[in-house]
């Protein structure tokens, strides 16, 4: 029986954590990315997801899970206390991302952040011919559904790293369920190719 296909931002972020590592994945859901992470790299993960159900998914497989509010509860964890901070496809979801992100780089020494590209070609066409807000394989939810309520590209990312002086280390593009495709950090890009970008931050 063939093992079940991991997706490709849990690809790349196998690549750009190294083994042994302290993680904290943030909205950690039910524990598959942790799970991974500690089962191929050897890493001491710790895990915060909102949803109670989450959570109880996480302590069925073993993981150190607790439940919080990433607006609130980063706060409360100490400065550099882990080597990476994890925040999958979850930055769209929270009420102020320009503080998460900051807290991200505070508690670890490394970010690894991925999110939806709301300047995907799907999106715009969308948008510019049907007048709708999209539905794409990224973004899933009709707009009355959907936990988005922060949504932007990767051009809009980029300058909100600027903002808070945080370095993009590295960057990958993520598109229709292929592996990631590297994008040079150096170039203000607005990748229109990518349903998703993962990015590799650090303090300046």
């Amino acid at each position: 029986m063939n093992a079940p296909a991991i997706r490709p931002d849990f690809q790349e972020i196998l690549r750009q954590v190294k083994p042994g590592s302290r993680v904290l994945d943030v909205g950690c859901g039910e524990g598959a990315l942790l799970e991974l992470l500690a089962r191929e790299n050897g890493v001491d993960g710790r895990g915060i997801e909102i949803s109670p159900q989450g959570v109880s998914a996480c302590l069925a497989r073993g993981l150190a899970v607790m439940q919080g509010d990433a607006d609130r509860d980063l706060d409360y964890f100490a400065a550099r206390a882990f080597d990476y901070v994890i925040l999958s496809q979850t930055l769209q979801a929270v009420q102020n991302p320009r503080h998460v992100l900051g807290e991200l780089l505070r508690i670890g020494e490394r970010a690894v952040v991925s999110l939806p590209n709301f300047g995907h070609w799907r999106v715009r066409l969308d948008l510019l011919v049907h007048g709708r807000m999209p539905v794409t394989g990224v973004l899933p939810d009709p707009w009355w559904a959907t936990p988005n309520i922060h949504l932007c590209t990767v051009r809009d990312f980029a300058a909100l790293c600027d903002d808070l002086d945080l370095n993009i280390d590295a960057c990958a593009a993520l598109a229709d369920g292929r592996p990631a495709r590297l994008i040079n950090p150096a170039r203000a890009i607005e990748n229109w190719r990518a349903e998703a970008a993962l990015f590799l931050l650090s303090r300046r």
